[in-house]
């Protein structure tokens, strides 16, 4: 006989957006019976999440605090015309160390690993063996929905944590090292140092497809560590992903393609940056605003979600037009120029950039000037972008 499990809040999916929305309601509502589902039996899987510190509201600091494993208090971007040190402090989240505290914080029963949702709706969860979990409140984390409502492109990297016999020479992380050869669109490389002789290395694209060769991609990893005179020991683990970046596309087809009336977080939720792809930010408002909530229940958590994404959709045409310009304006193998001009503006505008805060006067000055693009392209991509 099917199982029936009743709680106050089901969270489906243990990923960042799902971890983080478990974490603040133990926090904040430790009074609610609340179930968070993996199909995994790993949460957070196997991932290092980065932020800048200016990505978070002080008031929801509390939330991310616990989790991040590294810290500096700045960080490199190379090009080939321009190199800078910026003093905005940046911090990483192993998923390890995410998948410890979230498990921590759950009392016993509240977390089901190695079960797949076979069917999620706004007050039920149903697994493939019949059981189910039956919620006043369900939120749908499970990942992207149908991604083709959306017009995008790609950032997909393949990272490796290297283990190296000397230590290597890096103070900050390296968020950009666009001095690398140009393929397959906009590369660079990003290099986080975690100890003497620890440093995560990623080779990264702005890319119009998600197609990853891995094994290229780890060579010219290789190819970099040996050119920064580094002897590797050993690969501690190795991750690879494609983040949307996106250009246009229909918002609520794509928040329906998951399911219209359910209650959505990250990538299914619609909620990532347009430009970088990353949605840890957006995952933390997302669940602070949650921990915050005085109702919980299912259309309660659709409106909050629903509001929260449709607002951020919005606000966040700016960028989609600059990602237009990116892949539709600029030849693959230009398209570094643009971030190396965008790299010589104010820290605080940066900042604000990556926050998805950029005000009108930063607006302004990032298109103001010749762009490093075809005018006459890129004025035909303006006139042609989707919202």
């Amino acid at each position: 006989m099917a199982t029936v499990i009743p709680c106050d809040v089901a969270i489906v999916g243990g990923g960042l957006a799902g971890g983080l929305i478990a974490l603040a309601l133990r926090a904040k509502r430790p009074d609610l019976d609340v179930r968070l589902i993996e199909a995994s039996d790993r949460i957070g899987g196997d991932h290092i999440w980065s932020f800048f510190a200016s990505d978070i509201a002080d008031r929801d600091r509390w939330l991310v605090a616990p989790l991040v494993g590294y810290g500096w208090p700045g960080y490199d971007v190379a090009f080939p015309g321009h190199r800078r040190t910026l003093h905005t402090s940046y911090h990483s989240i192993p998923s390890d160390r995410f998948d410890r505290v979230v498990r921590s914080a759950l009392a016993p029963g509240q977390l089901i690993v190695g079960e797949k949702a076979l069917a999620v709706g706004c007050r039920a969860v149903v697994f493939s063996n019949g059981d189910r979990v039956e919620a006043k409140g369900v939120m749908d984390a499970r990942g992207p929905g149908d991604l083709s409502m959306l017009d995008l492109g790609w950032q997909k990297f393949v990272g490796r944590e290297l283990i190296l016999r000397e230590p290597h020479d890096r103070r900050l992380p390296m968020v950009m090292d666009a001095t690398v050869e140009q393929l397959d669109g906009y590369r660079f490389v990003y290099a986080l140092p975690f100890s003497a002789t620890r440093i995560f290395v990623e080779d990264t694209y702005y890319s119009g497809t998600a197609t990853i060769d891995r094994a290229a991609l780890s060579a010219r990893i290789d190819d970099h560590a040996r050119a920064a005179g580094w002897v590797v020991e050993g690969i501690d683990r190795e991750e690879q992903g494609a983040l949307p970046v996106a250009i246009g596309g229909d918002f609520d087809a794509y928040w329906a393609s998951g399911g219209a009336k359910v209650a959505k977080a990250g990538l299914r939720a619609g909620l990532f940056h347009p430009t970088t792809g990353y949605s840890l930010p957006d995952a933390v408002r997302l669940a602070a605003a949650i921990g915050r909530a005085s109702d919980l229940s299912s259309s309660a958590l659709h409106d909050l979600s629903y509001g929260m994404a449709h607002r951020a959709w919005h606000d966040r045409a700016f960028y989609r037009l600059l990602d237009a310009m990116l892949f539709r304006a600029a030849e693959p193998e230009e398209r570094y120029r643009i971030l190396e001009r965008f790299y010589r503006l104010s820290p605080a505008l940066i900042a604000r950039f990556y926050a998805g805060k950029s005000t009108l006067m930063d607006k302004g000055r990032i298109l103001m000037g010749r762009p490093p693009v075809s005018v006459g392209r890129a004025l035909a991509t303006i006139g042609g972008a989707r919202r």
